[in-house]
């Protein structure tokens, strides 16, 4: 029997991960890639009895490796926030998934443990862009204001590490950072004294200078809409990028297109944090797009889709 860990290579994913790993240490395959590579379980050829834990992946995008799985016998434990479509009903399909627009997994695994490890639950919390929610789950931990803001600080840096085109965008593979997160209890030791807090504090820092320079190549009273290069810096920080936007303008939508070299756009959408919904409605109306209720985005948007994207953007219902 082969235990497997499929996660999404975000603050969320890894934070929901490290959660169930120390309340349930096993040795797990790691199966995971940039924020945008959801589509995990193709990846596994499994046997009867390999047991599957999957954290933070569309449901609905893994739908038919979840039937191929199950047809193999494994069994599959699934968490997650995103849209999710039908959910089939099976001896051995372990379902915790809800898709409300202010809680991620990492708040569904910390109900699981009944908050055994809540405090790597508030930095996944936080790194999804539920800055209020994740103070409330703080509440009872009793923090000093200092410690809370380190721990949104590494939700934030975590989740802009899984932006990328590719892995090598990225200041470390999402596999690699886990295991470093494994041996932390209390992620203020982490942040202490772990150098990759401090390699990702300071990339993240310089690339959010460079994207925080960019205007927007669209906007009114409802929306507004931002085109970043095809580079390295802008891939790693279009997510965060869209979240500082929607903090700062809670009542408006935002954009991100951020060019491919070889041609399109990668999109991320945030609906307004004053109405956070309409995101994934938007992003699934094109190839390649899926999401979450406040927050989605499309792998590939073409050139020539781009008028068509604005238009639908525009007149959302969230303007």
């Amino acid at each position: 029997m082969t235990n497997y860990d499929v996660f999404n290579g975000d603050a969320d994913g890894l934070c929901a991960l490290q959660q169930l790993r120390l309340a349930e240490p096993l040795e797990a395959q790691l199966v995971t890639g940039v924020k945008r590579d959801i589509a995990l379980l193709e990846r596994i050829e499994a046997r009867a009895g390999d047991r599957l834990t999957v954290l933070d992946l569309s449901f609905d995008k893994n739908r038919d490796a979840v039937a191929r799985l199950l047809e193999q016998g494994a069994w599959i434990r699934y968490f997650d926030h995103h849209h999710a479509g039908e959910i089939p009903v099976h001896p051995r399909l372990e379902t915790h998934i809800e898709t409300r627009a202010d809680r991620g997994t990492s708040l569904l695994v910390d109900m699981a443990l009944q908050g055994a490890h809540r405090a790597w639950a508030v930095v996944g919390t936080f790194g999804d862009n539920f800055d209020a929610t994740a103070r409330q789950a703080a509440a009872p931990l009793g923090l000093a204001a200092a410690d809370l803001e380190r721990l949104r600080a590494l939700g934030i840096y975590l989740n802009y590490n899984g932006y990328g085109e590719t892995l090598e965008d990225l200041w470390i593979a999402p596999d690699a950072l886990f295991r470093q997160l494994s041996h932390y209890r209390d992620p203020l030791e982490f942040i202490a004294t772990e150098p990759t807090f401090a390699l990702l504090q300071a990339g993240y820092q310089d690339d959010m200078a460079q994207a925080r320079a960019v205007t927007p190549v669209f906007a009114d009273h409802g929306c507004r809409l931002y085109c970043l290069p095809a580079a390295a810096w802008a891939r790693r920080a279009s997510g965060v990028l869209a979240n500082d936007l929607a903090q700062a303008a809670p009542g408006q939508a935002h954009a991100i297109l951020t060019q491919r070299a070889t041609g399109g756009f990668i999109v991320s959408v945030r609906a307004p944090l004053a109405r956070p919904d309409g995101a994934d409605r938007l992003c699934r109306a094109f190839p390649g797009g899926g999401g979450r209720r406040a927050a989605a985005g499309i792998n590939h948007l073409s050139d020539d889709a781009f008028d068509t994207f604005l238009e639908r953007f525009r007149t959302h219902d969230w303007c």
